[in-house]
């Protein structure tokens, strides 16, 4: 699959929870995202194969293979791609400092942007205390949400038979069971802190499937979301500004025909 004509390139462009190999994978909304963008530096932040359900059951479709074929070649074009593994691929934690087809595999990495500003890249699963201490509770949840995501399916059908709107059971139910961890955890704040030891200026993380951009801890927090149901990634301009690219909804809004407004607000000034 070729390029767009119009693709925009980016200094650098930051992936995470792709979970390739299982059935919620948007893989072909990935592939479409990734033909119009480039970028000089492209970082997967973790769970971008999903090894836990690839365990239980293989499931891996053409277009899953097309996603690393994809990204395969674009560091063959020069695209320099930094893969940090998550807790749903940490199988890949015993390649550290290792490359794989130009893919370079490591635990955690200092990003500088544009403006001379330093982040801290890290999946983030370390700071969740259910993956952390409980691994056991973190697989129910995993199957939990797997079969929240095969009933939004089918509930949304009937939705739309109705005249409703599209409504996620999954990721209301992500939200919910992630909301119960942070009670405990405080994921965002516990990020942050980390961020903070390492003396730089904001992170950039992934694993609660949560896009976002913000200063509430004293530094830039921003996470990548997900290729599940949001389909979001974060981009930075040449001038070190970064931006939420949401995907799913600018390829709705050109399909209707309506505006695109991909911009949100900036996370560091």
């Amino acid at each position: 699959m070729n390029d767009a004509p119009d693709a925009r390139r980016f200094r650098s462009l930051f992936l995470s929870d792709v979970h390739l190999g299982t059935k919620g994978c948007q893989a072909d909304l990935l592939l479409d995202f990734l033909r119009h963008h480039e970028a000089d530096t492209l970082y997967l932040v973790g769970d971008i194969v999903d090894g836990w359900r690839l365990r239980s059951g293989w499931y891996w479709p053409q277009a899953h293979n097309d996603v690393v074929q994809k990204l395969l070649r674009k560091g063959r074009k020069g695209t320099r791609i930094v893969y940090l593994p998550g807790n749903h691929d940490e199988f890949l934690r015993d390649y550290y400092g290792s490359h794989f087809g130009g893919i370079e595999v490591v635990e955690t990495a200092i990003h500088e942007a544009a403006d001379g500003k330093r982040y801290l890249v890290i999946h983030g699963d370390v700071f969740d205390v259910v993956v952390r201490h409980a691994r056991w509770l973190a697989f129910l949840g995993d199957g939990a949400y797997t079969t929240a995501l095969i009933v939004n399916t089918y509930l949304n059908w009937v939705r739309r038979k109705l005249g409703f709107p599209y409504w996620s059971l999954s990721q209301w139910a992500k939200l919910k069971v992630k909301n119960a961890v942070n009670f405990i955890g405080r994921f965002e704040e516990a990020v942050a802190t980390e961020a903070r030891r390492h003396k730089v200026d904001g992170v950039i993380c992934g694993h609660i499937h949560h896009a976002v951009m913000h200063e509430q801890f004293g530094l830039a927090y921003l996470n990548c979301g997900d290729w599940v149901e949001s389909c979001t990634a974060i981009v930075e301009h040449a001038d070190g500004r970064f931006e939420i690219i949401d995907w799913a909804r600018t390829t709705r809004a050109a399909a209707l025909g309506g505006p695109v407004l991909l911009e949100r607000p900036r996370a560091a000034a």
